[in-house]
This record gives structure tokens, sequence and C-alpha cells, in this order.
């Protein structure tokens, strides 16, 4: 009777929990056109994977451009053809790498490769349920993805060459095909493949809402997820209510191109001809795109945010500091993330009231990001932490997040963004808060669950390697870019030798460019873990970091449906890590408490007065006992 009073819990409505059937599946089912959401996650992982290799390799070409800007490199050409005649990027090409490279790791490797990847990988583990709430529409949502990455590849092989407007797609160089070399069929492509990335978003973020909301396994309540989940689940919301809007964006800009309306053209003079588009304003694109585009930085940082708090809490030993404040932090910056897309239009001539409203409800955002960084360093302190590569790439996470948003006090002001705007102060900036940090998220995921993808473990001393290359090299790349822009030094210039002022920043562009292509090669050790791991790495136990959640209790070896028999009923939160009283430094969420009661709090029953009644009655005769014994 006692056990049943104390492990009551709030019963969900979910899903059979009959084991799933076996069969056999051919190659194309189980790895190509795969329903399983943890084959779906790899695929989304892979993919990001081989478009991060690619984002670098261009940042690294206009690194070298930067670098060297009078220098000729023949293997440029060798490569590159008409795009590097005599050894030397050409102006027009040099836009269109740095346009590709900031629409790759924006939207391809930090939204779809991490959402993607580790949405899919743990919603249903995590929550307990056998697969996403649809896995026909999870696999469309992949191929989507995929169909995308292959067009916007495509236009590097058209006669035009790819998209150079910038990965914001300013009008009116993206809105008249005739405007520059980059404006016309590359520039067609780029939209095209942003419509099928918008929908693959879409679709998978509907999928993960309805998944979280309606198939949580017996107790799990809202407040038993982990802070990975909620992340998640938020992102997932932003993504559904911002992303259409840049798909209208998207839609008015082909009419403008293609059928001739104006809704962002108007006076135009091209060449001595004047256009008879009139009426229009590229001002109106700039709020339908930064609508998405604040959000966006919100989308690709909050999952990395929300898998640091899960590997901070496991490898420091301690329940993560103030779980309830984190949750609603996150809730805040959903909310507060749509009303603050004006302070990237500063320099419009917007007026100075609104830039005022804008400019409070940006500093005011800061406010939850500062409470996610207060608790993450409450944590840390006097934990019995592991330095796992994953553990270390969440602690560099963190440091990005604060210096990177220290920056953005900066920007948020209107007076101070309208000099610093459009200087290299903006790409440092956005480059550590939300490059940096949401690209070591993604690496401490990947490290850390790894051993729950493949099976195995990656190389511990290589992940050491990796992230040292990749912190100090992140730190050398873009922190002297912070004086560069303090100094007026413009951003997406092709060379800085036209201006006397500049060229005293030629020599720290060189360095730049040398601790870029050290932090790229440092890179290579990930992928040889990576790869290599998959198939020659050690095997992983059941439950290699000692962690609480869900998905350590499913098999090592992958079964469709993660559950042999009944899916583990939940308990307790996620983080009951070092409890006093228990006679281990973890306490799995399925444990009930009738098994803990040395360790149980009256915390621990959230409102459960019997279970609660039952807790205290056993202490009373445990102190009952000792007394008894005190007098023996």
């Amino acid at each position: 009777m006692s056990s049943t009073a104390i492990n009551h819990t709030l019963e969900h409505s979910g899903h059979s929990h009959d084991d799933h059937g076996h069969h056999e599946q051919s190659f194309l089912t189980k790895y190509v056109f795969s329903q399983d959401h943890k084959m779906i996650a790899k695929q989304f992982l892979i993919t990001g994977i081989i478009m991060a290799v690619i984002g670098m390799l261009l940042s690294i070409l206009f690194r070298i451009q930067l670098g060297w800007p009078d220098q000729s490199f023949p293997l440029m050409e060798t490569f590159l053809g008409k795009w590097a005649e005599g050894g030397r990027i050409k102006p027009d090409f040099y836009l269109s790498l740095v346009t590709i490279h900031g629409t790759i790791m924006v939207f391809f490797v930090l939204t779809a490769g991490l959402s993607g990847t580790f949405s899919n990988l743990l919603i249903p583990l995590q929550i307990g349920a056998r697969d996403m709430a649809s896995p026909i529409a999870n696999m469309i949502s992949f191929w989507f993805f995929f169909i995308a990455c292959v067009i916007m590849m495509a236009s590097f092989f058209v006669e035009s060459g790819p998209a150079s407007a910038g990965w914001t797609i300013y009008p009116p160089l993206s809105a008249l095909p005739t405007a520059i070399s980059g404006s016309g069929t590359g520039m067609t492509l780029w939209l095209i493949s942003m419509v099928f990335f918008i929908a693959s978003s879409l679709i998978g973020a509907l999928n993960y809402i309805t998944t979280i909301l309606n198939m949580r396994t017996k107790g799990m309540d809202l407040w038993k997820m982990p802070l990975t989940i909620w992340a998640l689940f938020l992102t997932a919301v932003l993504g559904t209510l911002s992303f259409p809007v840049l798909v209208a964006g998207v839609v008015l800009l082909i009419f403008d191109r293609s059928v001739g309306t104006s809704f962002y053209l108007s006076d135009l003079v091209v060449q001595g001809q004047v256009l008879p588009q009139q009426g229009g304003s590229p001002i109106l694109f700039q709020h339908l795109f930064w609508f998405l585009g604040h959000p966006e930085v919100y989308i690709v940082i909050m999952p990395a945010l929300g898998i640091t708090s899960e590997v901070i809490a496991t490898n420091a030993r301690k329940p993560i500091f103030g779980y309830h404040a984190m949750v609603y932090s996150l809730i805040g910056i959903t909310v507060l993330s749509f009303i603050v897309w004006g302070h990237h239009m500063f320099v419009t001539g917007m007026s100075p009231f609104l830039g005022g409203v804008f400019m409070i409800t940006t500093l005011i955002i800061a406010v939850p990001s500062a409470v996610k960084t207060f608790n993450y360093l409450a944590t840390l302190w006097r934990g019995n932490i592991r330095f796992t590569p994953a553990m270390l790439f969440a602690i560099g996470l963190v440091s990005f997040f604060i210096s990177g948003g220290l920056t953005g006090i900066f920007l948020g002001n209107a007076a101070l963004d309208i000099n610093l705007h459009d200087t290299y102060f903006v790409v440092a900036h956005f480059h550590l808060v939300m490059g940096s940090a949401a690209i070591c998220g993604m690496l401490c995921g990947v490290y850390h669950w790894y051993p729950k993808m493949f099976g195995r473990m990656m190389d511990d001393k290589l992940g050491y390697l990796h992230f040292w290359f990749t912190f100090i090299g992140a730190y050398l790349v873009f922190f002297p870019m912070h004086f560069m822009g303090l100094d007026g030094v413009p951003r997406r210039y092709y060379a800085f030798t036209e201006f006397e002022f500049m060229k005293e920043w030629l020599t720290v562009n060189t360095f730049v460019s040398w601790a870029a292509i050290i932090a790229a090669l440092g890179q290579v050790a990930f992928l040889w873990n990576f790869f290599y791991s998959i198939w020659y790495g050690k095997k992983a136990t059941q439950n290699p970091w000692q962690s609480n959640t869900l998905e350590w209790t499913t098999p090592v070896e992958h079964l469709h449906g993660n559950w042999p028999g009944e899916i583990p009923t939940v308990y307790r939160w996620p983080y009951d890590y070092s409890k006093p009283g228990h006679d281990e430094d973890f306490i799995l969420q399925t444990v009930p408490f009738s098994e803990t009661m040395s360790s149980n709090f009256p915390h621990d029953f959230e409102g459960n007065p019997e279970a609660e009644r039952i807790q205290l009655e056993w202490q009373k005769n445990q102190e009952a006992e000792r007394l008894a014994a005190n007098k023996a």
C-alpha cells in the first residue's frame, strides 16, 4: 500500500506500450528512407557535418583573400577555374563565398544540423515514446532538407555563379536578376533552396511539438522533462511561428524577380536606364527577414543551451541550479525574441522613438540569457567535475555565450550600433555568441550522445585535441575583429589595400587568416574520430556517463520502438545527482521513491500529500529505531 501511494504519479495519454514486432528491412528502408527517429537523427547529423565542412572551406578561401590580398595562388585557379583567374579570387565571387558560407552555417548547420539531429534523437528517447508522432513526416522533413542542400550547392555550377547578395539577401541586389552576376540563376536557386529548407523545418517543428505534448510516458509531466526537451520544444514553437514570415518574404521577392511586381523596388536606375518599378520599399523586406532573423538566433542557440544544461549537470555530478528559473528563462527568450527584430535595422532611418523601444526590449532579453549563464556557473561551482570532451565543449559554450553576449549590449544600443553596424565588430559579436557558442553546443551533444547514436565511444584524447584547437582558434579568429570594428573597418570588403587607414590592419588580417586555417585543420581530429569510431571505437555500455534520463535505459543495440518491453514509468525529475543519503551519485528517473526512502526530500513529491505522509512516517520509524538502539 505504501509503495502504491508513494509511486503515485500523473498519468498522461500516450501510445501503446506493446513491444514492436521486428521485420527484415532492406538497405533503402533502413538507411535511406528510414522512418526510425534515431536513423533520421544520424542522417541530419552527417549531412550537417558535410555542410559544415563545405562552409568552413568557403571561409578559408575568403580568409586567404583577406590575409594576402595582393598575392596569387595558382592552386586556386586549378580548383575554382574562371572564378579565380590568375590565382586570385574575383571580387564578385568573393561576395558569393561570403553569402553561401553564411547561409550554410546559419541555416543548414546550426538550424537543421543541430536542431534536426538532437530533436529527432532525444525527444522520443527522453520523454518515453516509441517514435515521433508521424515517422513519415519525419522522413519527409529530412529529405526536404537534403534537397535544399543539393540545390544550394548546385548554384556553384551555374554560369553566373551562386547568390552574392549576402546571407540576408537584401533587395535590390536579390530582386533584380540583372543587378550583378550573383543576382541571376544562382539567386533563384538560393530562393528555391530556402523554400525547401523552410518546409523541412516546419514539418519537423510541428512533429516535435505534437510528440512532446501528446506522447510522454506515464509519469512524465512537464516539470519532469529534461531541460533539453524544454529547449527543443520552445525552439520548435519559435520556428513554427517565425519561418512562415520568411516564406512570405521570399515569395514576394520571387514575384519581384519574375513577374514585374514592386514590393521591394522603387526608383532604380541601372546603367543609365530608369527601371519601371516604383512604390516598393526594400525596408519592407528587412522587416520580414529580421522578424524571422532574430528568432532564428534563438532557434540556433536554444538547443545548444538545452544540451549544455544536460551535459553540465551530468558531468558536474550536481542537480542543475534553478531548474524552474531555467525553464522560465527559455520561455522568456521565446516570447521576447519576437519583439526585438528592429535592432538589426537601427541604420535604416527608423523613428528614434521606435529605435528606443527596440533598444529597451533588446536589453531586456539579456536578462533571461544572464539567468541561464549564472545558473550554469552555480551548477559548476564546487561540483565533482568530470572533464570529458563533451563537458569541455559545454564550458566552451558558456565562455562564448558570456564574451559574445557582452558585446551584444553595445550593438543593442542604437547610438553605438549606428557607428558599429557595418564593421567587423558585428562579425565578431555574431560569430562568438551565435556561431562559436552554438557549434560548441552541437559538438558537446555529439560527444555526449555518440554512444547512444552509434553504440561506440569516441576517443577522448582526440576529443581534447579537437576542443583546444577549436576553442583557442575561435578566440584568435574573432576576438581581434572587435578592435578592427571599433576602428571603423567595414565588413564584406574584398580587400583593405585601397584605404590608407585600413592598411594598418593587414597584419591582423594575416594573423586571423592563419588562426582560421589552423583551427580548420584541428577539425580533422574530430572528423577522423567521428567516422573511425563508428566502426572501430570502443563498444559503449548502456549508461557510460551514469546519467539519469530515460534514453540511457534503452538497450545499446538499436531497435525500432526503443524499449523491448513496456516503456518505463517516470517517478522523479532528471537531475537527482549526488543526493544525500543515497549510495550512488545518480538516481535514474525510473527509480520509484519507495526504493530511495533514505534520500527523499519533502519537495520531491510535488504536492502528493499521501506520499509525503508515508515518507514522514518512515522517517519517524527510523528515528524511533535509532533511539531504541541507543538505549539498548
